[in-house]
């Protein structure tokens, strides 16, 4: 039976949250208060700083030595499942692109966890929901959020991979001769591979730099060593 302090606990976390979201969209679509450069420079902010910070906080925050390994195991069994369907289903497409894979496992199986879901489960369930969503979070930021920007950065760098050919095969139509064959050759040689390399060495240095990568990194070794210590002082 819900009571009416459960729902008022459930009202309380998610009225701010939707009051500053139903603001920042009225005062963008409606009152035209921010132009298109400031809003991008405010999601860059948020994307640089806030988010990241946020991460940092929740995985610091979480005790890794107390890991309910069956949530572990549960949530990334359906991630598995989801991204197997969703790539299944990309291939039999006619586009075969990975927009589809990408969308899916955005809607599918990362949803807004960190910003909305903590708040509200807590006000349902009490802190002990909280620490599990918490738990999740931080293997989504370890491995999915990741694997995400992986893919996205990989979209980007092999999407420019296949217009530099396009525009060298363009060139290569003036010239004729011994240079237009050596180029032919090279290409069946071995250029797939270097392309594939390039793009993998593109990505990983995007995801290197990162600011969400950092902070996940930071939260998890600060959570390491300050829960490792406590449980040292307590045993």
């Amino acid at each position: 039976m819900i009571s009416l302090i459960d729902v008022y606990h459930v009202l309380e976390a998610i009225v701010p949250l939707y009051v500053a979201m139903i603001l920042a969209y009225a005062s963008v679509k409606w009152w035209k208060l921010f132009t298109p450069d400031q809003c991008s420079g405010i999601s860059k902010f948020v994307s640089k700083f806030s988010v990241p910070l946020l991460s940092f906080r929740v995985i610091s925050a979480n005790n890794p030595y107390q890991m309910n390994l069956k949530l572990m195991l549960s949530d990334s069994l359906q991630k598995i499942f989801a991204l197997v369907v969703l790539t299944v289903v990309s291939k039999l497409s006619s586009r075969r692109s990975l927009d589809g894979i990408i969308t899916g496992l955005s809607l599918s199986t990362l949803p807004n966890t960190l910003i909305v879901g903590i708040p509200i489960l807590k006000a349902m369930y009490g802190n002990g929901a909280a620490t599990l969503l918490a738990q999740i979070v931080v293997l989504q930021s370890i491995i999915w959020y990741n694997l995400l920007l992986f893919l996205f950065e990989f979209r980007a760098a092999q999407a420019v991979s296949m217009t530099s050919p396009a525009e060298t095969r363009g060139e290569s139509e003036v010239t004729q001769g011994t240079q237009s064959k050596e180029r032919e050759e090279k290409a069946n040689d071995g250029s797939p591979r270097v392309s594939t390399k390039l793009i993998l060495l593109t990505v990983g240095k995007k995801l290197i730099s990162n600011p969400n990568t950092h902070a996940t990194l930071s939260g998890l070794i600060w959570s390491l060593i300050s829960f490792r210590s406590f449980h040292g002082i307590t045993g």
